[in-house]
C-alpha cells in the first residue's frame, strides 16, 4: 500500500469518526429547533472553523490562483452539500438516527455510479463487493 493510499484511509476513519459524532450531535441539536435553522447555525460555526485554518496554515493567498474550473466545480460541491445537509437535518428531526444515517450513506451506490460515468474510475470486483456489502447492510438496518 502506498503512502497516498495509507494517508486517504487514516483520513477517510477520521472523517467517518467526526461524521458519526456530527449525527449524534445533530440528531440532540434539531430537537427543540427548526432544521433549517439548525443547519444554517452549523455551518456559521463550519465558515468560521475553516476559514480560521485556511488563515492558520498561511493558505490565503493561494484563493486568487483558483481556476474557473475549479470555482465552479467547487461551487456546485458547496451547493450539493448546502441541500445534503437541509435535507439530512430534516431528516433527522423527523426520524432516527440509526434509521437516517445508514439511508444517508447509500450514497455510496451513487457515488459509484458517479464516479464510472464522470470520472472514469475503474469498477473492480472489490468496489463492487464492497458497495454491495454496504447497501445490504443499510437495507437491513432500515428494515
Amino acid at each position: 500500500m502506498s503512502e497516498n493510499e495509507t494517508n486517504a484511509i487514516f483520513f477517510a476513519l477520521l472523517s467517518a469518526f467526526f461524521a458519526a459524532l456530527t449525527t449524534i450531535f445533530a440528531k440532540i441539536g434539531v430537537e427543540a429547533i427548526n432544521s433549517n435553522l439548525a443547519t444554517a447555525i452549523r455551518t456559521v460555526v463550519i465558515l468560521i472553523m475553516i476559514w480560521g485554518w485556511v488563515i492558520a496554515k498561511g493558505q490565503l493567498d493561494t484563493l486568487l490562483t483558483i481556476s474557473p474550473k475549479t470555482l465552479l466545480f467547487l461551487v456546485f460541491s458547496g451547493i450539493s452539500t448546502g441541500l445534503s445537509w437541509l435535507f439530512y437535518f430534516r431528516a433527522l428531526q423527523v426520524g432516527k438516527a440509526s434509521l437516517v444515517a445508514p439511508l444517508d450513506k447509500s450514497s455510496l451506490l451513487l457515488v459509484l455510479i458517479f464516479s464510472l460515468l464522470f470520472l472514469k474510475e475503474p469498477l473492480t470486483l472489490q468496489v463492487i463487493l464492497g458497495t454491495g456489502l454496504i447497501l445490504t447492510g443499510t437495507l437491513v438496518l432500515i428494515r
